[in-house]
């Protein structure tokens, strides 16, 4: 049977691992931001992208599934496996996860179409395809569920870290 103390260090163990997880969580929305920024700095798309703008789209794609991993297997890995026993916490992802789901799709619909994937041409040369006809309407799209998924997000992170409830779930 464990102690008072070993219960209290399980936990405090379990919240600082929880806020660390959280902060590279943020600090990967921060460097998936500051990409899109950059993308949509060079609207609008010619039908050939040059390599500046296939590298920052390709470290888009990789930043942006990087972060939707982050909040999927860490964010909501408590609720997921049913350890997570604060009520408010599953309340309000009971809520709000629908919508994340949604977001998850577009996010990964936007990576399948757009994510690099290098060929050969007849000489051997290395050639990528983007296709950039509907980039520019994708890429607004993306933009507007990414808000709505940040917002919903920083609900759930709010109650993590403070336990307090200002929810306004749409």
């Amino acid at each position: 049977m464990l102690t008072e103390n070993q219960v209290k260090k399980h936990f405090k163990e379990r919240r600082s691992e929880s806020h660390k997880l959280i902060k590279d969580m943020i600090e990967t929305r921060t460097k998936l931001l500051a990409l899109y920024s950059q993308l949509g700095g060079n609207k609008p798309f010619n039908e050939n992208l040059d390599g500046d703008l296939n590298e920052i789209l390709e470290e888009f794609c990789e930043v942006l599934i990087d972060y939707t991993s982050q909040a999927h297997f860490r964010l909501y890995h408590y609720i997921d496996t049913n350890t997570e026993k604060r009520k408010a916490i599953l309340e309000l992802a009971e809520k709000i996860y629908p919508k994340i789901l949604q977001s998850t799709q577009t996010i990964v619909d936007f990576n399948d179409r757009y994510s690099q994937d290098a060929s050969a041409d007849e000489n051997g040369n290395t050639v990528i395809a983007i296709p950039t006809d509907k980039l520019e309407s994708d890429l607004s799209h993306l933009g507007e569920q990414m808000a709505e998924r940040i917002e919903l997000e920083d609900q759930l992170i709010k109650i993590m870290v403070t336990g307090r409830t200002e929810t306004a779930v749409s």
